[in-house]
């Protein structure tokens, strides 16, 4: 029985799953960036010799571009350093902010009455009228009832 590894590595030696080989290197990229820079990454890609970088806010894409040379080098050693990525060459870095990335995930809100302790303790002193002393009465009752 064959092993998924083997599986894998002959799909991407077919010619037309090349964009999957491309895949491997553009993660392999981003994983040797920063992991500020790698929050701040949406995609990239190779397109006539030079390397697109679309990122998720327009902040890091003024902080990607002082680091343009950070971003060539960085492709270089890759290309040097991995046989597989050699296809990735770029002459220059174009850097660029793309409303369209991967969606956040939604987060489940949990609605909920707040619920809070009974601060009273039900002792005070009860008045000499009996109507507002059979009320102090029933409220002490219901103190103690939350307690």
């Amino acid at each position: 029985m064959k092993k998924v590894s083997t599986i894998l590595s002959h799909l991407t030696s077919q010619p037309q799953f090349k964009f999957l080989k491309q895949q491997v290197c553009y993660r392999k990229y981003i994983a040797l960036l920063t992991p500020k820079y790698q929050k701040a990454i949406a995609f990239i890609y190779i397109k006539d010799n030079t390397l697109f970088i679309a990122v998720k806010h327009p902040g890091f894409k003024m902080e990607l571009n002082y680091n343009r040379d950070l971003l060539k080098s960085l492709l270089i050693q890759l290309n040097t350093h991995d046989e597989r990525c050699e296809m990735m060459r770029a002459s220059k870095v174009v850097i660029f902010h793309s409303k369209y990335h991967a969606m956040p995930e939604e987060k489940l809100s949990y609605v909920s009455v707040p619920y809070y302790a009974e601060q009273a303790s039900g002792t005070f002193k009860l008045p000499e009228d009996e109507t507002l002393a059979a009320s102090f009465k029933r409220i002490k009752a219901l103190i103690q009832c939350k307690q």
